[in-house]
């Protein structure tokens, strides 16, 4: 059989697309609820300087004036804005952002902190500043780098951020080699800036973690729309699953399987009288309750033909079995018709059905958009004029010879002897089945 590496191990182009909308649209909201974080420092800064300057004086040395929040923290709160209005307009153009941009994105974001803690350093001794809140910022980008979905980028996050404090330290503060005073020695600021590093590569672990499941949910669920869309709505939930677990593209091949033919007499009559809603609602009704029975037999609804349907057993996964389970779940259809007279004698239905096995040509054909599963051959054909042959016969379900040898025993079948079939130059062998 045939791989099917895009049912099972990549998603169509299609749906790598949707990702990347997604990952472009978590991209501006990320940026939007920073650009509203640093508009709220920014307000808070210069209410702290506005009409609290004396808290300022005592806690900064000599005061911050109010054109320094401005200064400081103004060009990435406008930063933040523009990136924002110029991602949700990549968006509306449904253009990705560029790489490079995002690396770039990423440092002058990161960047912040730094810029933060230069500018304090002039209104606080260096040690104070790198143990108060704003190295803390560095662990806010990296945290928020997560949700580029990008391993790459939150590494880059937290090296910028790691290189950055180290060598604002470097330059800011007489680091030495070994010293007394601990903020002051090599060793206590590199750990702080490994820290940072160690940060950035487990975001970048767990974005890369958080990828690959958003592309297997994604494969997953373009494996089970293929599925259903070669094999219909109508295909139950069980057997999507054996056809999923099976990895595989259905093969073009000549293959033993046993067809079903039902359709409903004289519905074509019944719906002139009927309304159009009331005519699909019995329909609907009716065939839930068929859909049922096939897929409690192991088969597959392949077709719907108006007011019937053409249902396989045996195909598209192996059934040894497919003869009796497709009697099995004919007889129940009949059963289910006759209860369904006694519950609703004003809808009172009759039907017909044609069973036969036997070899045909089983694949998937369509056009790249559209395809569907489909089997081709005499088999369906019997079996199709078989279910016609019952308003001749005026039995409910009639099969072939070949039905009737893999069921013997089973079946209780009557043999109707051989009988003209249109289309057949020989008479076919038939037998009715109460």
């Amino acid at each position: 059989m045939a791989r099917l590496p895009a049912m099972t191990e990549a998603p169509p182009d299609g749906y790598a697309n949707e990702l990347r909308r997604e990952i472009l649209r978590s991209e501006v909201q990320r940026v939007q609820m920073l650009a509203i974080v640093l508009s709220v420092l920014l307000a808070a800064a210069l209410t702290a300087t506005t009409f609290f300057p004396q808290f300022t004086h005592r806690m900064f040395r000599g005061g911050i004036a109010g054109w320094e929040p401005l200064a400081t923290i103004g060009p990435f709160v406008l930063y933040a804005w523009v990136v924002r209005f110029f991602l949700r307009w990549r968006a509306a153009q449904d253009r990705d952002f560029p790489r490079i941009g995002r690396f770039a994105n990423a440092l002058i974001e990161t960047s912040l902190p730094s810029v933060i803690i230069f500018e304090l350093s002039h209104h606080m001794e260096m040690p104070t500043v790198l143990g108060y809140w704003p190295p803390m910022l560095y662990f806010v980008f990296i945290l928020l780098s997560t949700l580029r979905l990008d391993f790459w980028l939150s590494v880059w996050t937290g090296a910028v951020a790691a290189v950055q404090l180290l060598a604002l330290a470097a330059w800011l503060l007489p680091i030495e080699l070994f010293s007394d005073m601990p903020e002051r020695a090599l060793t206590y600021n590199v750990s702080r800036s490994i820290v940072l590093l160690a940060s950035g590569i487990i975001a970048g672990i767990v974005a890369g973690s958080l990828r690959r499941q958003f592309e297997t949910s994604v494969a997953a669920a373009a494996a089970r729309d293929r599925v259903t869309n070669l094999f219909g709505q109508h295909v139950s939930p069980a057997v999507v699953d054996r056809l999923l677990a099976t990895r595989t593209d259905p093969p073009s091949e000549m293959r033993r399987v046993c067809v079903l033919f039902l359709d409903i007499r004289g519905f074509t009559a019944m719906s002139r009288v009927r309304a159009a809603a009331a005519t699909v609602a019995l329909l609907n009704d009716f065939f839930a309750e068929m859909i049922e029975i096939v897929d409690r037999h192991n088969g597959i609804i392949n077709k719907f033909l108006g007011d019937g349907f053409l249902a396989l057993f045996g195909a598209p996964l192996e059934d040894s079995k497919a003869a009796v389970n497709a009697l099995a779940a004919a007889r129940g259809m009949l059963d289910a018709v006759d209860a369904w007279n006694k519950a609703r004698p004003d809808n009172a239905l009759r039907i017909g059905i044609g069973i036969h096995i036997g070899d045909a040509v089983t694949g998937t054909v369509g056009s790249p958009q559209r395809k569907e599963y489909t089997v081709i051959g005499d088999t369906v054909n019997l079996a199709a004029r078989l279910e016609q042959l019952t308003k001749e016969t005026g039995a409910r379900l009639l099969i072939s010879s070949s039905m009737h040898e893999a069921t013997l025993g089973v079946d209780g079948a009557t043999d109707l002897g051989p009988l003209a079939i249109r289309g057949y130059d020989k008479a076919v062998q038939v037998w009715r089945v109460a």
